[in-house]
């Protein structure tokens, strides 16, 4: 056994780390309240953006913040990068396939459950991919019960998050629901990282992969910018609320014309057809 540390910078990525989720998640539950005010191909567009927000920055560019702050004593620490892209991939995919399953459920237990263990699987599966991705000169095992833990919270949190976009509406309430969901995906990512047992190698050799640095920041740096713009088009968007008193003042202002024309109709009514006027019979030709 070896000495592992997760805090190598002290709170600081941690920290981060969960500021990155709380943001993630923000900017998904705003995306996918524009979903449900939004039909047909907007709405697609909106569940996606959610998707690559929660996915992306709330889940993925979360777990990676925290494993910046992860090193191993006695070996180096290096990603395999299309494993690690995967997994960025996995988490924007099972997420997206949770929202659209209760989006287009219909608010059914059935359809959140199912949502919810399908995302939660894939959150877990995207985890521990992403710690499958790591390079060192050392042999890693895990605990089983603490990665069935892992995956628990995975799930509940996922289930929870699902819920939280068909209910939450408002500014106030996606905030608190963002902290929520932020506790939950870090403390899903460090029950899975406890999980890990480390024995370097006796004789450590070379480790392939590339550093933290060379990509992680650059992919991380792009999604983060994917992030903002989603974020600016939320905020030119009109919300729900505004969508909903538009649709109100649209109804009242049809209901005014057709009370305008019809008081016109009784005020000035239509002319009256003129009578027919009887037929002369032909008189008979003379001879």
């Amino acid at each position: 056994m070896t000495a592992v540390n997760h805090f190598t910078y002290g709170l600081l990525t941690p920290l981060l780390a969960y500021v990155m989720s709380c943001i993630g998640s923000m900017l998904g539950l705003r995306l996918t309240a524009q979903a449900h005010a939004s039909r047909g191909g907007s709405r697609v567009r909106w569940l996606l953006g959610a998707a690559i927000s929660i996915g992306g920055t709330g889940i993925w560019v979360m777990h990676f913040i925290a494993m910046m702050g992860f090193q191993v004593e006695g070996t180096q620490i290096k990603y395999d990068v299309w494993l690690t892209a995967a997994s960025a991939l996995v988490a924007i995919v099972v997420v997206g396939t949770g929202l659209f399953l209760v989006s287009y459920g219909g608010g059914r237990i059935l359809a959140l459950l199912g949502g919810g263990l399908l995302t939660g699987l894939g959150v877990a599966s995207m985890h521990y991919l992403g710690m499958y991705a790591m390079n060192m000169s050392a042999h890693v095992a895990y605990d089983r019960l603490t990665v069935a833990a892992s995956v628990a919270i995975a799930v509940v949190a996922a289930t929870v998050a699902l819920w939280f976009t068909l209910r939450v509406k408002k500014p106030i309430w996606i905030t608190l629901a963002a902290l929520v969901m932020g506790v939950a995906v870090s403390g899903m990512h460090y029950t899975g990282m406890y999980a890990m047992r480390v024995t370097v190698d006796s004789e450590p050799g070379m480790v392939s992969g590339a550093d933290a640095l060379d990509f992680l920041v650059p992919l991380m740096t792009v999604i983060s910018l994917i992030t903002l713009t989603m974020l600016l088009m939320v905020i030119l968007s009109p919300s729900e609320e505004e969508l909903h008193e538009d649709a109100e003042l649209v109804a009242k202002l049809e209901l005014r014309r057709r009370a305008a024309q019809q008081q016109q109709q009784l005020t000035y009514p239509a002319p009256a057809a003129p009578m027919p006027q009887p037929r002369r019979p032909m008189q008979a030709r003379r001879r």
